[in-house]
């Protein structure tokens, strides 16, 4: 196994335990029974526990950024076709990711981590920024409202899509939804969610199709 890897591996299995333990039950030793190798080696790629939960951060945020990036440089997508892929994506990588997406939301609420704290700070910052951009395009083709509130229409994005992914257990008891197996529930929560956001974002954005 190349070091990018077992670098990867490490972190897939310390994130496993992060998300069912928390991070201060999680010990080395225990990251390192789940992942299979020795104490020595997680030491020499990450160094700490702390160093280990930043890299896991860097590596989830990273690709995050990238696509957005790449996305809001198409020039053939239109605005709201924009707004769609990105509501979508985010709906599957919470879906995808479930463990590392609860790990964020308790180093939300917990903050024991300035480095994380700062490093989601300035991602949701250059997010909200991107956005801004994408408003703009919007409003310049003036099919988008003025005074549009980014950060507010960002945290609904996330603010749903994070508490019905992370809370399914509740909105299947409510719907009758326990007989579903677990592909079908995805695709299933999946297709409710893009629905329901790009209802409420063209509302949002004042965007009428």
């Amino acid at each position: 196994m190349e070091v990018k890897d077992k670098k990867k591996h490490i972190l897939d299995s310390a994130e496993k335990l992060f998300a069912v333990k928390g991070f201060e039950a999680s010990t080395v030793r225990d990251i390192a029974d789940e992942a299979g190798v020795n104490l020595a080696m997680i030491s020499y790629y990450f160094g700490s526990k702390d160093k280990m939960m930043e890299s896991l951060f860097q590596e989830r945020m990273i690709n995050t950024k990238l696509k957005v990036q790449q996305l809001l440089s198409n020039e053939h997508i239109a605005p709201f076709g924009k707004v769609e892929i990105m509501l979508d994506d985010y709906i599957k990588k919470v879906i995808e990711n479930q463990s590392f997406y609860k790990i964020l939301l308790c180093e939300q609420v917990m903050k024991k981590n300035p480095e994380i704290i700062k490093m989601l700070r300035e991602l949701k910052l250059e997010y909200a920024a991107m956005f801004t951009e994408l408003v703009k395009e919007g409003q310049k083709k003036k099919i988008f409202k003025k005074n549009v509130d980014v950060v507010l229409a960002l945290s609904t994005m996330t603010g749903i899509v994070t508490q019905i992914i992370i809370n399914k257990e509740h909105y299947c008891e409510f719907n009758n939804l326990e007989g579903l197996a677990d592909d079908d529930l995805k695709n299933y929560l999946h297709k409710k969610l893009l629905d329901h956001l790009k209802n409420i974002f063209k509302t949002i954005l004042g965007y009428e199709s």
